[in-house]
């Protein structure tokens, strides 16, 4: 070989190189296109017909077709280009193997079979309700490994269209291929993961709405109202109202040191552990020294309830499940609706807040650590009185630490300075805050659960 027919030569391989490198270039451009999209076309026959159009463009075929075949060389697809999906062609087509024609040769062959005219080739089938004319004829495999992915057959209504140099630059585009077509394999499978995991996430917020309160007790001159928005489709922050064999009001409000489904599931556990063993011990009717406390003994039981609840929840937590690592922050209070008088345990959660008739009057700080750490956590009570007019209000983290779309902090100083203002009920108090709250957040996503409860005394 002289010189210049080297030179050609060497320059007919490099534009065959580059040709290769643009298909997958714009291929996988393409894929991330469809990756951020939020188009419903599903992603592998998307770029099933990308590549076919691409080939075609490269090799100015007028029709063809793309097979792709699963590890034992069945059909599972078919996607045709320049033109309509011909569906009954495609679905008689999936679930055979190839054996017959060009498609059938390739197959076999494991390489790019070229027909220049198919009056002359016996390669070619002649199908009695072929749509179209076919006189060249192409059939690339698409390769990835060990694995034929599919088959790429182009087609052309005139003689002579595909040559040698056709063949040479699709045997450089179809390792590229295989690698597009092998990411869209893998991102379908991801993207049908992902579709199941929603679904199974979305039953589970479901199924976790039905662990809160469909509906608040109803007792009269109080009312109760609440506010849940979780980060996530499930979530760690929990509230609940529960009326006691002895006519106590309990009010709950927590939130689990995690979120997603471990925290959930977690919730709901500490959730009905209060509920069994609030209920039990009010029914005992069992009564304790007050210690410090107020003397009076209408306040022993509730008390009791409170205390005894908290404490026995926090070792069946630390001892069943300490080796999760998993904790949470909870206040209880025992409300005797007569008198308005209130025991509370406050487990490490933020101080709950009596907004009085001039704004804020008390708060309700921590009497212990938070539940599920260490299982021998001692718990003290306290005793207040919610009088007529106030209101008692409880919340999580996730509604002063709530950001901004530009990231800055809904605030605890913007937080209180909105509760300073005398409430008219429990539910005015929450669609303040709510209203004031989202205004700031513009509804932008949280990275924390938002939990909010109130308790009114009417007057």
């Amino acid at each position: 070989m002289d010189r210049t027919a080297e030179l050609k030569a060497k320059v007919d391989r490099l534009r065959r190189k580059k040709t290769a490198l643009l298909a997958q270039s714009r291929l996988l451009q393409d894929f991330v296109s469809l990756a951020k999209s939020s188009a419903k076309e599903p992603m592998l026959a998307a770029i099933l017909q990308k590549t076919l159009d691409l080939t075609a463009e490269l090799t100015k075929a007028e029709t063809g077709s793309l097979f792709l075949l699963d590890p034992d060389g069945v059909v599972r697809d078919c996607i045709l280009t320049r033109g309509p999906r011909q569906a009954k062609e495609c679905l008689d087509l999936t679930g055979t193997v190839l054996k017959d024609g060009l498609a059938g040769w390739v197959m076999r062959h494991r390489r790019i079979g070229l027909i220049a005219d198919t009056a002359k080739d016996d390669r070619w089938l002649n199908l009695p309700d072929q749509p179209y004319a076919v006189r060249s004829a192409m059939g690339v495999p698409i390769i990835r490994g060990d694995e034929m992915l599919g088959i790429l057959t182009l087609l052309h209504p005139q003689p002579g269209i595909f040559h040698q140099g056709t063949v040479g630059v699709m045997e450089v585009t179809a390792g590229q291929l295989g690698l597009a077509l092998e990411s869209a394999k893998l991102y379908s499978k991801l993207d049908q993961y992902s579709r199941a995991l929603d679904a199974e996430l979305e039953k589970g917020r479901q199924i976790q709405k039905e662990f809160l309160p469909r509906e608040l007790p109803r007792l009269p001159g109080w009312e109760l109202a609440a506010c849940f928005h979780p980060a996530r489709q499930v979530a760690g922050d929990f509230y609940d109202g529960f009326v006691l064999p002895n006519g106590c009001l309990a009010v709950v409000i927590g939130d689990v040191c995690d979120k997603g489904v471990g925290s959930a599931l977690f919730m709901a556990l500490i959730r009905s552990l209060l509920r069994v063993f609030t209920g039990k011990i009010s029914l005992s009717g069992v009564s304790i020294s007050s210690g410090g406390r107020p003397a009076a003994a209408e306040v022993d039981v509730e008390v009791e309830t409170a205390l005894g609840a908290v404490t026995s929840t926090n070792e069946y937590i630390a001892k069943e499940h300490g080796d999760q690592g998993m904790f949470a922050t909870l206040c209880l209070g025992i409300i005797n609706p007569r008198t308005g008088l209130l025991a509370y345990v406050n487990a490490g959660h933020l101080p709950l807040v009596i907004i009085g008739k001039s704004g804020v009057r008390t708060f309700l700080g921590a009497t212990g650590s938070s539940v599920g750490i260490d299982s021998e956590s001692r718990y003290r009570s306290a005793v207040a009185r919610i009088e007529p007019g106030e209101v008692l209000f409880g919340y999580t983290d996730g509604v002063t630490e709530a950001m901004s779309p530009d990231e800055a902090l809904y605030s605890r100083e913007r937080f209180f300075a909105l509760l300073e203002r005398p409430a008219s009920s429990a539910p005015e108090l929450i669609d303040r805050v709510k209203a004031d709250l989202f205004t700031h957040t513009r509804h932008a996503p949280q990275s924390d659960d938002i939990t909010m409860i109130a308790v009114h005394r009417k007057c």
